[in-house]
């Protein structure tokens, strides 16, 4: 796993929009920052991946409820606390937020199906929380980078068919999605160099689109277009990770489709300003938020 994570690090590196180039936000930058309190820690099965951290605004409520997904490709290198900085921040703002741990490539039944069925299976656990304080009515998903493409397909479950691995039945209903450097295309992203991002996505599926094309077409958020809810991008133009014009491809075939889509671009910003609000990208954050969860 390490040698995946400094893989990854060397292609950030060495793309002409680098970190080093542009000054963009790198990993180790975004886990040197302070993290919030820890919310609380709710399993929703039996195995060591399968919980959550449950944050409530302060008040009376009910609240409106984000579901926060962490990336990482797929892979159990990178875990949920990262993402906690961006809950902590929804919370102060007045949405509950539920960030989810799950299985990933590397754990024991990670990948096909485990880890989709460990994101529904952790979204349907909020009826369990239905304390008078949340939503349910109002319940949003976001995730950064792979955690995007997940929120995609949360939001995307219901239509499902009753033959897939990945049904359950009477699944909580996402409202809207907010996409966070987002891969939302799994056939084209598959595509890339060895050890990257990109190589993760045919051992999440268990092969390529000519050996398990049911679950591409299952899983990948532009083969389930239109999706039926609001979804808000915010990415970065220099994101050497999730290309700026695969999201644009995305969101404009969405449109297409009939579905609400739009891009909230960071100029500047590479694949971690996405992930979390800083003195100079949270007015986006601020603007995503109103656009997602007011209408």
């Amino acid at each position: 796993m390490k040698t995946f994570l400094l893989a990854l690090i060397f292609i950030a590196m060495a793309s002409p929009t680098s970190s080093l180039d542009a000054k963009t936000l790198t990993w180790s930058e975004l886990s040197g920052m302070p993290l919030p309190a820890a919310g609380e820690r709710i399993t929703y099965g039996k195995g060591p991946q399968q919980f959550g951290e449950l944050r409530v605004p302060k008040g009376d409520g009910p609240f409106p409820v984000m579901i926060v997904i962490h990336g990482g490709c797929w892979q159990n290198e990178f875990d949920y606390v990262y993402m906690t900085r961006l809950a902590g921040w929804l919370t102060e703002h007045g949405v509950a937020t539920w960030t989810i741990e799950y299985r990933r490539l590397g754990d024991a039944g990670g990948g096909w199906p485990g880890t989709f069925l460990d994101l529904a299976d952790g979204a349907d656990a909020l009826r369990g929380m239905a304390k008078a304080h949340l939503d349910l009515k109002r319940v949003y998903a976001t995730g950064h980078s792979a955690g995007g493409h997940l929120a995609l397909w949360l939001a995307s479950r219901g239509k499902l068919p009753k033959s897939s691995e990945l049904y359950r039945e009477n699944p909580v209903a996402i409202q809207g999605v907010l996409g966070l450097a987002a891969i939302t295309n799994l056939e084209k992203y598959r595509i890339g160099p060895p050890n990257s991002c990109h190589s993760s996505v045919e051992p999440l599926l268990g092969g390529g689109p000519d050996k398990v094309s049911s679950r591409y077409a299952e899983t990948s958020p532009s083969q389930r277009l239109p999706i039926g809810v609001r979804q808000i991008f915010i990415q970065g133009e220099k994101d050497p990770i999730v290309e700026a014009a695969s999201v644009r491809e995305y969101v404009e075939a969405a449109k297409k489709a009939g579905d609400h889509a739009e891009i909230l671009p960071l100029a500047e910003a590479g694949h971690f300003e996405a992930c979390v609000p800083l003195p100079q990208t949270k007015s986006v954050f601020e603007d995503a938020l109103r656009r997602l969860v007011s209408p």
